[in-house]
This record gives C-alpha cells, sequence and structure tokens, in this order.
C-alpha cells in the first residue's frame, strides 16, 4: 500500500487525520480521511486520472473545484465522477476512466 509518501509532513497549524484505505484501480491507496479523492491520488504520486474518448489524451487534476471535468473517475462503478470534488471514504473503489467510463470506446 503506498503510504503518505507526497504530503507535507507534521506541521504546526495542520490537523492530524486518520488514514483509511481506498482501492484504485485495485491496489491498495492511503488516503486521509476527508480529502478528496483527487488528493489522495495525487498524495499517491498518480497523476493521469483518465484518458479523452477522441485522442486518449492523459489527463489529472487541473481546476482542483469541479469547473473543468479532467479529474473524472469511476467510483463505486459510477463513471465521470470528479475526483477533485468527493471526499474519501473507507474501501472506496475508484478506478482510472478511459473514454466515457465504460466499454464502448465506440462513440463519436
Amino acid at each position: 500500500m503506498s503510504g503518505p509518501g507526497r504530503r507535507i509532513g507534521p506541521h504546526a497549524g495542520l490537523e492530524r487525520r486518520s488514514l483509511v484505505t481506498i482501492q484504485v484501480d485495485g491496489e491498495p491507496v492511503a488516503a486521509l480521511e476527508g480529502e478528496t479523492v483527487a488528493a489522495a491520488l495525487m498524495g499517491a504520486g498518480r497523476r493521469v486520472f483518465r484518458d479523452t474518448a477522441r485522442a486518449a489524451a492523459p489527463r489529472g487534476l487541473y481546476c482542483g473545484i469541479g469547473v473543468c471535468y479532467d479529474c473524472l473517475v469511476i467510483i463505486g462503478g459510477q463513471p465521470n465522477r470528479r475526483a477533485c470534488m468527493i471526499p474519501v471514504t473507507e474501501g472506496m473503489q475508484v478506478r482510472t476512466q478511459k473514454a466515457w467510463g465504460d466499454e464502448d470506446m465506440t462513440r463519436p
């Protein structure tokens, strides 16, 4: 399981939160309770959250406030969820998204 890795260490003014474990593409990833899925992925060193439908171009966190839709992932089987807007929960299932988030890669 990846640990807190790329996170800011203990620091005055930062509260200490519990670690939870989420599953990302079948691998356990440590996350801080209450942070967003995007923050957990970035903290674990993951920069690519999805591939675009037409060019299969990699996308990840861009605006961080839910406006750009670049951070779309599949959460609990539901595609097109904005990783920057969804807080992690223990045992959450997250998958990186290909195209529209389903197996149909033939849509225009």
